[in-house]
C-alpha cells in the first residue's frame, strides 16, 4: 500500500494543559506505525472546545495527504464531551456499520463501552474515526479497524484495481504452507492435551495487562511538584565570565586593578572608583559597588606590580550595566517551583535537589534477579562438560544498572519445586520485583508457575505472540510482581526491554509515554528475510545515511545466540507471516525500538547500501 498520512487528535482539557499526561495519543501513534510501516503521522492536542476541534479537523480534511483522522477523547456523557458534535457537521457520509463494529467489540471487553458516543464517517477523501479517551479503549478500537483501513481507503479513493483484488482474495481460500514448527495451540486443559493452557496474547495487550496491575508510585511526583526553592540561585550577583568587575559609568581605557576575586570569596565591600576594577573569576560574587564584567578577551594587560600581580589593564570595549552578570535568583528564585514539570530521571531529580541544598535519595523499586536451572555454573567456576555458564543474571543486572535501577539480590535456583517455592517466598519478603530467566516453559523441570500458584500469585498470562520470548510470564500478588523471562539469553534480553523495563519505570513514577523504548522507522538493508508465524523482534545495527536510518540484522537470530546483541542498536519489529506476505526485502521500512543511541554518530553522507550489507 502507498504511504498513508494519519492525523491523531487528542481531545482533553487536562492533556492540553499538561501534554505529558497524554498517553492515548502516543499509544495510538505507536499502533499506527506498528501496523502500517509506510505511515506518516501528524498529531495535535486540543481542549474540549467544539470550535477548536472543528477547525483542526477541517484543516486536516482539506489536506490532500491526510487519509485517516482518529480522534481520542471527548466521546462520553460529560458536559464538555463534544467530539461527536464537532465531527458530525464535517462528514459527507456516516459509516454506521464501522461504528457498530467498534461498539460491539468494545462491549465484549467492558460494559462501560456503552457510554461512548463516537462517530465514524467520510469527509471528502478522508476517513474520520472517533475513539474514546482511555489508552485501553484506543488499543481495542484500533484492533477492530486496523485490517479494514486499507480496503476502506481504496474504496474512498475509488481505486478500482485494489478493490477488485481485495474482493477476489476474499472469494478465494488460501492455505499457508506450514513452516514454523513451534506449537502455538492453546491447550484444552485435559490430561491428553499437552499444549500450553495459556493463550498467546499480542505484545501490546500483554504490556497493557502488566501496567494495569503494577502500581505507579506518585508520592514522589506530588512531593517534587509542590517543592519550592528555599534559596536563590545564585544567592549573589555572579560573574558569568573570567574578566574584570567595574562600574558601567566609567569608560573604556586604563583601570587600576585593586585585587582578585575567586569563586567562594565573600562579597567585596571596598568602594570602587570609575577608573578602578577587580579581576574576577567565573562564578565569583561581584563586588558590592560593581555592576558589570568585561571579559578577559576584551582587555589588555599594561602593568604588573613588584609581586607579579596585575596592577593596570586597558579596557578595550565600553562597559554596560549588567554585562556578563547573573542577577540574584536568575536561575531560580527563592519560592519558585523547583520542578517546572515532573521528570522521573534520578539524574534530574538528584541534581536539582542538590542545587537547592536538599539531600534526599530517590526511592527506586527493589528488584531481584534469579536464573533457574541445575545445569548453570556461575562465571569463574571451572567448566564442566554437562554444565553451561549463567550469562542471563549478569546481563539482566547490567541492563538494570544501564537504565538507572539496582539489583538488590541475585540468585541461581536449582530445578526443584520445593526449593524454588521457598526461595521465591523469601525473595518477595525483601523486594518488589523478581525478574526470573528460565523455568516458565513446558519442560518437566519448569517449576516456576507451580511455585507461584502455591504462593497464591495470580498468573495473568503465560505466553505472548512474539519471537523470541513466547513463554514470557507475568504474575502478581498485591504489590509484588514476577516477570518470567524465557531461559534462552536473547529471549530474556528482548522481553526485558519490552516488558520488564516499562513496568519498573512505571512503578518508579515515570509517565506512561516514557516507559517503553522510543521507536523510530528504519529501512531494511538485508536483501531478504523470511517472516515467522509470530511477529518478530530482530536485533539490528543502524547507520544514518543522509539523515535516513538503515538497519542490517546482526547475523543468526536464533534465541540462544547471545552474539546477536553485539552492536545491536535496535529491535526491528517485523510482522507475522501471512499468506500474502512471507518475506521482507531491502528498502522496506519498519518500526524499531531503540536499544542504544550510538548509531546517531554512525553517519554517512552518500549511500552505498551494497557495502553495508553483510
Amino acid at each position: 500500500m502507498e504511504s498513508i498520512t494519519f492525523g491523531v487528535l487528542t481531545i482533553s482539557d487536562s492533556c492540553y494543559q499538561e501534554p505529558a499526561k497524554d498517553s492515548s495519543g502516543p499509544r495510538l501513534m505507536s499502533l499506527i506505525r506498528a501496523a502500517f510501516t509506510n505511515a506518516q503521522v501528524v498529531a495535535s492536542v486540543l481542549p474540549d472546545e467544539r470550535d477548536l476541534i472543528q477547525r483542526e479537523l477541517r484543516k486536516w480534511i482539506d489536506r490532500s495527504d491526510v487519509r485517516v483522522i482518529i480522534t481520542t477523547g471527548g466521546t462520553g456523557f460529560a458536559p464538555r464531551d463534544v467530539t461527536p458534535e464537532a465531527t458530525k457537521p464535517l462528514l459527507d457520509k456516516e459509516c454506521m456499520q464501522m461504528s457498530f463494529a467498534i461498539a460491539l467489540a468494545s462491549l465484549k471487553k467492558t460494559k462501560f463501552a456503552a457510554l461512548s458516543r463516537g462517530l465514524c464517517g467520510i469527509a471528502g477523501n478522508t476517513l474520520v474515526l472517533n475513539f474514546p479517551g482511555s489508552e485501553r479503549a484506543v488499543v481495542d478500537c484500533f484492533e477492530v479497524v486496523q485490517e479494514l483501513l486499507p480496503h476502506a481507503l481504496s474504496l474512498i479513493s475509488d481505486n478500482v484495481k485494489l478493490v477488485q483484488a481485495t474482493h477476489e482474495a476474499m472469494q478465494t481460500e488460501t492455505v499457508a504452507s506450514p513452516r514454523h514448527v513451534c506449537p502455538h495451540k492453546t491447550g484444552a486443559g485435559d490430561a491428553n492435551d499437552r499444549n500450553s493452557p495459556y493463550p498467546m496474547l499480542p505484545v501490546l495487550e500483554a504490556l497493557d495487562i502488566i501496567l494495569q496491575h503494577v502500581q505507579r508510585h506518585t508520592q514522589l511526583e506530588q512531593q517534587l511538584m509542590n517543592l519550592q526553592s528555599p534559596v536563590h540561585i545564585p544567592p549573589f550577583r555572579a560573574s558569568i565570565k573570567d574578566g574584570y568587575a567595574m562600574k558601567s559609568t566609567g569608560f573604556a581605557g586604563s583601570k587600576r586593578v585593586l585585587g582578585c576575586i575567586a569563586a567562594g570569596d565573600g562579597i567585596e565591600p571596598h568602594p570602587l572608583q570609575e577608573d578602578e576594577c577587580f579581576k574576577i573569576n567565573t562564578g565569583a560574587p561581584l563586588p558590592e559597588h560593581a555592576d558589570c564584567v568585561v571579559q578577559v578577551e576584551d582587555t589588555k594587560l599594561l602593568q604588573r606590580d613588584k609581586y607579579g600581580e596585575e596592577s593596570l589593564v586597558e579596557i578595550l570595549v565600553e562597559p554596560t550595566a549588567g554585562l556578563d552578570v547573573r542577577a540574584i535568583g536568575h536561575d531560580m528564585a527563592a519560592g519558585d517551583k523547583v520542578f517546572p514539570q515532573f521528570d522521573a530521571s534520578p539524574v534530574v531529580i538528584n541534581s536539582l535537589l542538590a542545587a537547592v541544598g536538599i539531600q534526599q535519595s530517590v526511592p527506586k523499586p527493589k528488584i531481584a534477579i534469579i536464573s533457574t536451572g541445575s545445569e548453570l555454573l556461575a562465571p569463574g567456576q571451572p567448566a564442566q562438560p554437562d554444565k553451561i555458564f549463567d550469562s542471563n543474571s549478569s546481563m539482566l543486572a547490567a541492563l538494570l544498572q544501564q537504565f538507572g535501577f539496582d539489583c538488590e539480590q541475585q540468585h541461581v535456583l536449582v530445578d526443584d519445586l520445593s526449593s524454588t517455592t521457598i526461595n521465591l517466598d523469601k525473595l518477595f519478603d525483601a523486594v518488589d520485583f523478581v525478574i526470573c530467566s528460565g523455568g516458565v516453559s513446558m519442560g518437566d523441570k519448569d517449576f516456576i508457575k507451580p511455585a507461584l500458584q502455591h504462593l497464591q500469585f495470580k498468573l495473568h498470562f503465560g505466553r505472548v505472540n512474539m519471537k523470541p520470548g513466547k513463554p514470557f510470564t507475568f504474575a502478581s500478588k498485591s504489590d509484588k510482581y514476577f516477570f518470567g523471562l524465557p531461559g534462552n539469553p536473547v529471549s530474556a534480553f528482548v522481553t526485558f526491554h519490552l516488558f520488564a523495563l516499562p513496568a519498573i519505570r512505571w512503578a518508579a513514577g515515570w509517565q506512561r509515554a516514557q516507559c517503553s523504548l522510543p521507536v523510530v522507522n528504519v529501512s531494511l538493508l538485508n536483501e531478504s528475510l523470511e517472516l515467522d508465524a509470530r511477529p518478530e523482534y530482530v536485533r539490528a545495527s543502524v547507520t544514518s545515511i543522509n539523515g535516513e536510518l538503515y538497519a542490517i540484522v546482526t547475523g543468526d537470530q536464533i534465541s540462544s545466540r547471545l552474539k546477536s546483541i553485539v552492536r545491536a542498536d535496535v529491535l526491528v519489529h517485523l510482522p507475522a507471516r501471512s499468506a500474502a506476505r512471507t518475506t521482507v526485502r531491502a528498502g522496506e521500512i519498519f518500526p524499531a525500538s531503540i536499544l542504544r543511541n550510538d548509531f546517531i554518530s554512525n553517519y554517512k553522507v552518500s549511500p552505498d547500501a551494497g557495502n553495508l550489507r553483510r
